[in-house]
């Protein structure tokens, strides 16, 4: 590759018709489909996006395991987050065993759907900080799936774990569509003070209004980041294809683009690629 890369750090795959997917309710029928690598592979040619991260769509270690072994027959995934119950007695014999089948070395990172538990202070329970303390010692990294209510305990918690590589999936879905932003923006803000902490610029567009959403609707909050984070902690992400309920994926990238304003290149080259290799450690 004789430019730098572009990694969309954030997408998935996923078949209904195999699986239940929990989360998939009426409202997102339009999505209850098989999307595969057949069907991205067309649209990042079309963006100019070189590789992806593959990131986990249900608390299915199996489906991990076939994450994985699709990303060792890809051609485009460079590396698959998965998911393991962190709650779980041996959380480093669950990693181990990942790393051990078909696909291992792509295994860059683990996922819990933390928004989806009743509790908003899963993170801290005892088990879980145990699991992120076997997390941190394989050298993974991981994505925090929150929203405001759960904000607080993931601050608690990457401030227990320094040596731990996070990062916010999806600016933590701050409500868009109403253009609310300040509790969002009190509870976000002091991420930036922690060094370990990146933030995705990802699944924007399904929390704004899908039908009549513009990238200046997605500004303020990517500028909030932007001063937050810096161009250093920011990644692209798709969230492909949970963002068809609203946008294509050329869409997408461009909306990002332009949302991030007026941006020297070598901090967009950053943002769309390179910080992702760095962070999620990929071997391009």
């Amino acid at each position: 590759m004789n430019r730098p890369p572009v990694v969309d750090a954030h997408q998935h795959f996923w078949d209904p018709a195999a699986v239940e997917y929990p989360w998939m309710t009426e409202e997102l029928a339009p999505i209850r489909r098989r999307f595969m690598p057949e069907d991205l592979r067309p649209l990042l040619r079309e963006t100019g996006v070189d590789r992806t991260v593959l990131v986990q769509t249900r608390s299915s270690i199996e489906e991990t395991r076939a994450f994985l072994a699709l990303a060792e027959s890809s051609d485009f995934v460079a590396g698959v987050v998965g998911w393991v119950d962190l709650a779980g007695p041996d959380v480093a014999a669950a990693i181990h065993g990942l790393r051990s089948g078909p696909g291992g070395g792509k295994l860059v990172g683990i996922r819990h759907q933390v928004h989806d538990e009743p509790d908003a202070g899963w993170l801290l329970g005892d088990e879980v900080q145990r699991g992120l303390r076997a997390v941190q010692d394989a050298g993974l990294a991981y994505d925090l799936l929150v929203r405001t209510r759960e904000l607080g305990a993931a601050l608690e918690t990457v401030r227990r774990h320094p040596e731990l590589r996070f990062v916010i999936d999806h600016i933590a879905k701050p409500p868009i569509e109403s253009g609310e932003v300040e509790s969002w923006a009190e509870a976000m803000a002091p991420f930036a003070e922690e060094g370990n902490v990146s933030c995705k610029l990802s699944g924007m567009v399904t929390e704004a209004d899908w039908a009549r959403w513009t990238p200046e609707d997605l500004r303020p909050y990517v500028q909030r980041v932007l001063s937050w984070f810096g161009a250093d902690r920011l990644l692209f992400g798709s969230d492909w294809p949970v963002c068809l309920l609203a946008a294509s994926y050329k869409e997408v990238y461009e909306a990002c683009l332009a949302a991030l304003g007026d941006l020297p290149q070598q901090d967009r080259t950053k943002i769309v690629g390179e910080n992702a290799v760095r962070f999620y450690r990929l071997e391009l």
